[in-house]
């Protein structure tokens, strides 16, 4: 088991690109299975969340190729249509297979995903929008098996009590792109990531309208044909890199990026103090002394996205005054803070608020991750403060940042990757 020993107080400075996103790539991953033949899939990161998809789709008898951030993916016509529990568990990413198995074999059995470090994430938007396409549900020894003669379209309210799912929207959305008729999903979550796999399965030969909001229609096709695609920039990754020239007191330049994917944290940034520019695909951020706490309420995108909070906690911390995160999304996406504490920062969590009361400096010292966003929030924190920590468990940072380690290196970071 690797962590990362990191001496901090270095600006960082310099330019750097943004992977592709990790989240938009692995539900189009499980699209591919709708389409006999090879498809092929590009600017994809090298990522171990997209190492554990490949597993999963070789098990329902796909073959996949994976070089230079390029996936190739050869699908037979016949496929497995159960997912068991060792291949669930790992990553619930994998429960996207019941939209795509759905669309191609008319059934499929999952195993019930297991716990989440950062809270519940139920299943039952997903089962509702399967049983409005005409699937008959049942729970059998943990697993959730669907079956039905034919897809049928619907016209359904998929929001849930918290909000849009994007797990749900993008799920429903893959099995009603082959079911009989028309569906029209109401409260579908409106992330770029959706529209991804939405544009995606149009390149297929999907008839998706209403991209990008919060209403989209499917019209069913017969079948789809394998595709060449390439996937848009990680907007999570790309506004970390920036969290950490911004901590450091230096400047970046992210390239390869939509800055309109990030614009809600682009203009926290800007309402800190820090400069701000962007233009069609670079964001350039450069950090200033005199800064301002904030507020930061938590929602659905196009709001300040749940997966920034962990990261700009550990910003926050070192901005004086007295900043509040109001986490909406997640039960559970506190976890880094105990650890921060432990370097010096002076947070106190109230029910869904983070009260972060700034501090001159952080400490470096040994901490522990507990999940991926809040791994990136030590990291930074790391990155920022006096001394040399340490950061364990980095496998979680692994599953969602392509050699994160090397990157920072590349604008003045002293880290390095050692064996615990």
């Amino acid at each position: 088991m690797d962590k990362f020993v990191i001496k901090g107080g270095v600006k960082l400075k310099g330019e750097l690109s943004a992977s592709g996103s990790k989240n938009a790539v692995l539900p189009i991953m499980v699209a591919s299975l709708l389409s006999c033949g090879k498809s092929v899939i590009r600017n994809v990161p090298d990522v171990e969340d997209v190492r554990y998809m490949i597993k999963v789709l070789e098990y329902l008898k796909a073959k996949v190729d994976f070089n230079n951030h390029t996936l190739v993916i050869e699908v037979p016509e016949k496929l497995n249509f159960k997912a068991p529990y060792d291949l669930v568990r790992k990553m619930r990413a994998s429960y996207y297979v019941m939209g795509a198995l759905l669309g191609r074999c008319n059934k499929v059995d999952v195993s019930l995903p297991g716990g989440c470090a950062i809270g519940e994430r139920p299943v039952d938007l997903h089962i509702k929008g399967f049983e409005h396409l005409g699937c008959k549900i049942t729970l059998e020894h943990g697993y959730i098996k669907a079956r039905t003669r034919k897809l049928k379209g619907s016209d359904m309210f998929l929001e849930g009590s918290k909000g849009p799912s994007v797990g749900a929207t993008i799920n429903v959305m893959m099995a009603a792109s082959l079911a009989g008729g028309k569906t029209v999903i109401r409260g579908s979550a409106i992330e770029p990531e959706v529209g991804d796999v939405a544009h995606f399965l149009n390149a297929m030969g999907a008839k998706i309208t209403g991209i990008d909001t919060s209403i989209i229609a499917i019209e069913g096709v017969e079948k789809l044909h394998p595709v060449d695609f390439s996937v848009i920039p990680d907007r999570i990754e790309g506004a970390t890199l920036l969290t950490a020239a911004a901590i450091t007191g230096g400047e970046l330049y992210l390239k390869n990026c939509n800055p309109n994917h990030m614009s809600s944290v682009l203009e926290k940034f800007r309402e800190i103090g820090h400069n701000v520019k962007t233009d069609n695909k670079t964001v350039y951020l450069k950090a200033v002394k005199n800064l301002n706490p904030v507020e930061i309420n938590v929602l659905p995108y196009p709001f300040f996205p749940t997966d920034m909070q962990a990261q700009f906690t550990s910003l926050l911390s070192l901005v004086n005054g007295m900043s509040v995160i109001t986490e909406n999304i997640f039960e559970k996406r506190y976890m880094h803070v105990p650890e921060l504490a432990r370097m010096g920062a002076d947070i106190s969590i109230d029910g869904n608020k983070a009260i972060i009361r700034g501090v001159k400096k952080l400490l470096g010292a040994p901490t522990m991750a507990s999940d991926l966003r809040a791994s990136a929030a030590l990291v930074l924190a790391a990155l920022a403060a006096k001394g040399e920590s340490e950061v364990k468990r980095i496998y979680h940072i692994d599953r969602g940042y392509e050699s994160i380690e090397k990157k920072l290196r590349k604008i003045g970071a002293q880290i390095r990757r050692a064996e615990e």
